[in-house]
């Protein structure tokens, strides 16, 4: 992508199914749950590199023990200052403890992270302080082992407010606005009432306090505290929490709008943002990789049953496209498959564009998560092209000359890597003039390839968001090459509107789309429907969040999507550019074609699959018309 965008957090779980000493005898090491954490957490690189962390929880440790060992640490690097940091640990026992160290129970017993639940987060910080205390995983602590509670998740609530006046409602006083901590303070809450109520419970059957405390961890009921603690959020989330006994949970929201992908055996259950990883850390086929059910939470109670039960009903699954089209790794079979044919999709709008002229035409992509759906691209011009010279040669009456042959056949299309990312380049330099010109030079581009004043360059994008770095680099490096014309495509259609799930897009006037929309409207004299919108998102502030619309689809109804794509690359062509510059977003049509099982496109369509996003779209588009580069909902993630 062109211009990078963030989103939110990986999670990784582990639950061994079987004592630490089987581990020790099949695999030859004690530290086979840290380490295949290390894998998951690292294969996920990409989903958090502003921080990371780690908890585990050891099962049946003696009162006066540590039993919740933690780790955070902030940064690119935070995955290996995490590993490093414990590897450390378990070296200095080895070297000190040589016979001892081998003993998995005396590991267990002696040594943190050693547990037989862990848990890790990779953070990508949309909001707040980047800070370690904004690291994942969280903790609520009790010297009741029960009431422990350890929670990390890839999630943002739409209706932190609401949430944080229940909480004071119930007498609580959360220390700040964030919805990592009304999610934490309100499964605590409920884990606390299942906790009395189990107390009062044994208590009046005459159980013991040091009876009552096994009793509670046996019967407590996950399922209902989910159900209880979500019943009013609002948002998209994957969240995953430890109870301080070793019961664990990863729930996922009603529209599966994050993903969560799980595997089980009789050895171990695991859990990740992203199914690959799971194939990778413990080399098992695809199919053995299932998805979280929306609205259901996988429960792994702490004598290895696992269920998965509902705690929300389910409502028609919108799960994140963009996680398809530039999120998740490429490496998921359907993943790959997905961007291939978002490129193949494209086709018939890219040969319009440049008149079918496929031998003054090179085609190339943006790199580097563009690359396969530029793939697609070839695959369908490549069928364009034999399709065609087969239409020629069977319709032609007359006989064919040899010469009229072979420049039909020499008919060849023209695939090049033109755009080569160079290495980032630090901004040191004060003046913003000098800036600019350092930032132009971020991509660099392969000479001698296109020919001056001939051919047309078609260069593939994932999605196109501001539009800057095409404006201030790379339409200027592929001018230089002289071609007559530049096509820039977008596999992705026109972000017009912010994400309040995970994605960190939202602000109205980030978006090229938004930008040319309102130039659209002042241009030809509706200058007014600007006014009228946030005179109804004003109107809205008061209203139930059911019953409020999304009032900003307004700004774009006036005009055609090919007027905002003209209107976007007037935006985003430079002065000095020689080349005519033309823009072609995917269709939502198309893009549903291509990601059928993926169907949440709010940034998109503006259709947002819970109520509170109608919400924070009308308060975007408030917080752009009263001048406030503030985001529309509260996180901390």
């Amino acid at each position: 992508m062109s211009d990078a965008i963030k989103h939110e957090c990986g999670i990784a779980m582990i639950r061994l199914l079987k004592p630490l000493s089987y581990y020790q005898e099949k695999y030859g090491t004690p530290y086979y749950g840290i380490n295949k954490l290390y894998l998951l957490m690292e294969k996920q690189h990409n989903r958090g590199q502003d921080g990371a962390g780690i908890a585990t929880i050891k099962f049946d440790v003696k009162p006066g023990n540590r039993y919740i060992s933690r780790y955070r640490a902030m940064g690119s690097t935070a995955v290996a200052d995490i590993f490093e940091y414990v590897q450390k640990k378990f070296a200095a026992v080895n070297k000190a403890y040589p016979e001892q160290s081998r003993d998995p129970q005396w590991l267990k017993d002696n040594v943190s992270f050693t547990g037989e639940v862990l848990l890790g987060h990779l953070r990508y910080g949309t909001h707040g302080k980047n800070s370690i205390e904004s690291c994942h995983p969280f903790l609520r602590q009790n010297n009741w082992m029960t009431r422990n509670l350890v929670v990390a998740g890839n999630f943002n609530m739409t209706n932190v407010d609401e949430l944080l006046q229940q909480l004071y409602d119930l007498g609580q006083h959360p220390k700040e606005q964030a919805d990592t901590v009304t999610v934490l303070e309100k499964i605590g809450h409920f884990l606390d009432e299942e906790n009395q109520e189990l107390f009062d419970q044994f208590k009046k059957e005459g159980y013991s306090n040091i009876e009552i405390s096994s009793q509670i961890g046996k019967n407590l009921d996950v399922s209902k505290i989910l159900t209880r603690s979500a019943k009013t959020w609002d948002g998209g989330y994957t969240i995953a929490g430890i109870f301080g006994h070793g019961d664990a949970f990863v729930m996922r929201d009603p529209a599966g709008i994050r993903p969560a992908f799980y595997y089980q055996d009789e050895e171990i259950l695991v859990v990740a943002s992203e199914r690959p990883v799971i194939q990778t850390a413990l080399n098992i086929p695809l199919g053995a990789v299932k998805e979280i059910k929306p609205g259901h939470a996988l429960i792994a109670k702490k004598d290895g049953t696992v269920t998965q039960e509902m705690f929300r009903e389910p409502v028609e699954q919108k799960s994140c496209s963009f996680e398809r089209i530039y999120f998740s790794r490429g490496s998921d079979a359907d993943i790959y498959k997905e961007r291939k044919a978002l490129g193949k999709l494209l086709c018939p709008q890219v040969l319009n564009a440049v008149k079918h002229d496929i031998k003054n035409t090179v085609f190339s992509f943006i790199p580097n998560t563009a690359e396969v759906s530029y793939y697609g691209m070839m695959e369908g011009v490549h069928e364009y092209v034999r399709r065609h010279q087969k239409e020629v040669l069977l319709k032609r009456a007359d006989k064919i000359s040899d010469e009229e042959l072979d420049d039909m056949l020499s008919i060849q299309p023209r695939f090049e890597k033109l755009n080569v990312k160079d290495a980032k380049l630090r901004t040191f330099i004060t003046q913003d003039a000098d800036r600019q010109d350092m930032v132009q030079h971020v991509y660099d581009t392969t000479y001698g390839i296109v020919r001056d004043h001939e051919d047309t360059i078609v260069a593939i994008d994932d999605s196109i968001v501001r539009g800057t770095t095409l404006k201030q680099s790379i339409l200027t490096i592929l001018d230089r090459l002289n071609p007559k014309k530049i096509v820039i495509v977008s596999s992705a259609p026109q972000i017009r509107f912010p994400d309040c799930y995970g994605i960190d897009m939202s602000r109205m006037g980030e978006f090229v789309a938004f930008e040319a929309a309102i130039s659209l409207l002042k241009q030809r004299g509706l200058a007014h429907i600007i006014e009228d919108v946030y005179q109804k998102c004003l109107a809205s502030l008061s209203k139930p969040k059911d019953e409020v619309d999304n009032y900003v689809k307004a700004i774009y109804e006036p005009f055609t999507d090919q007027e905002v794509s003209d209107e976007i690359a007037r935006i985003i062509k430079p002065h000095h550019l020689n080349a005519e510059v033309e823009v072609i977003f995917q269709t939502l049509d198309n893009l549903h074609k291509a990601c059928p099982d993926h169907l949440g496109d709010w940034y998109f369509s503006g259709n947002y699959p819970t109520p509170g996003g109608n919400k924070v779209v009308n308060r975007a588009f408030m917080n752009w018309m009263e001048g406030k580069n503030v985001r529309a909902y509260f996180s901390s993630n």
